[in-house]
């Protein structure tokens, strides 16, 4: 009976999170027209590829107004590479040096080490909200509006959550195979890049997913300092689709459609490394 009542209740779970992204499918499936009329089964009556044809501007405007857009198009080629720069950039540097400053507070003793850790993990507490404008502020004074050095700046380097997340982990190594590598020869650096490291691989590769996966939906600090085209993201350019709606109603089934293929790239990404994350969270170290 408990394993029943268990199963019953991942099953809700499963399809209370999927449904959502299911209804996106669906909606972008379906013609303009169909929109009020056709929303009583979980498949559309008339299903239609106009809505990603449209978005990606493989119609015409004409044909794109007769399907209840507006004519406009997203640069899918264009904001889906910025977006993967963007997100590449930043858990990439941002995975190295928290995992640095990681090992750092876990295994190195230095004086106000742990006053510097209680400093750092008080930050959780502040929204990021309030270091919005001060942020702003300095990437306008440095001359980086507009770029993708200027956006990717505040969130380069480290945060919080990923440093504390290392640190518990670096803390569960054994202390053996480090004083080993210590009679060989290795200092703190070489300790840290051939031993630490390679038995980390799990719990960086969860820092780099979830980073990843923040960056891609990040909107607000992107609008404000990606202005331009050429460094705009593609959650921004959902938000400037949204406006060029035709009327006051919004183009819903074209927005579907773009939202649908902004998802695309994360899924992939969590399809081929989603087994290593599950894994990770065992704290194992193990390859």
């Amino acid at each position: 009976m408990r394993k029943f009542l268990g199963w019953t209740v991942m099953a809700v779970i499963v399809v209370a999170t999927v449904f959502p992204f299911w209804w996106m499918i669906r909606t972008a499936l379906t013609p303009a027209a169909d929109l009020y009329t056709d929303n009583a089964g979980l498949l559309p009556n008339h299903p239609t590829m106009i809505n990603f044809a449209r978005v990606l501007g493989l119609t015409s405007e004409a044909e794109a107004r007769a399907a209840g857009g507006s004519g406009a198009h997203i640069d899918f080629a264009r904001y889906i590479l910025n977006s993967i720069i963007y997100c590449g950039l930043i858990a990439a540097f941002q995975t190295m040096f928290c995992a640095m400053a990681g090992y750092a507070f876990a295994r190195l003793r230095f004086p106000g080490r742990d006053l510097v850790f209680a400093i750092l993990i008080s930050a959780l507490m502040v929204p990021p909200i309030f270091t919005l404008l001060p942020n702003f502020v300095l990437v306008k004074d440095l001359g980086l509006i507009n770029t993708m050095a200027g956006m990717v700046a505040p969130t380069l380097l480290m945060t919080p959550f990923a440093v504390f997340f290392l640190r518990q982990f670096f803390l569960s190594l054994p202390r053996d195979v480090e004083e080993a590598a210590v009679l060989d020869g290795n200092g703190p650096w070489g300790i840290f890049w051939r031993i630490s490291l390679p038995m980390s691989r799990g719990p960086l590769i969860t820092i780099g997913i979830t980073t990843t996966v923040w960056a891609w939906k990040d909107f607000l600090w992107p609008l404000l300092v990606g202005r331009g085209e050429e460094n705009r993201l593609v959650t921004v350019a959902l938000g400037v689709f949204l406006q060029q709606s035709p009327n006051t109603q919004p183009d819903w089934t074209g927005l579907m459609a773009a939202s649908t293929l902004s998802v695309i790239p994360v899924a992939i990404l969590l399809l081929f490394v989603g087994k290593r994350l599950v894994q990770s969270l065992n704290f194992t170290g193990s390859k």
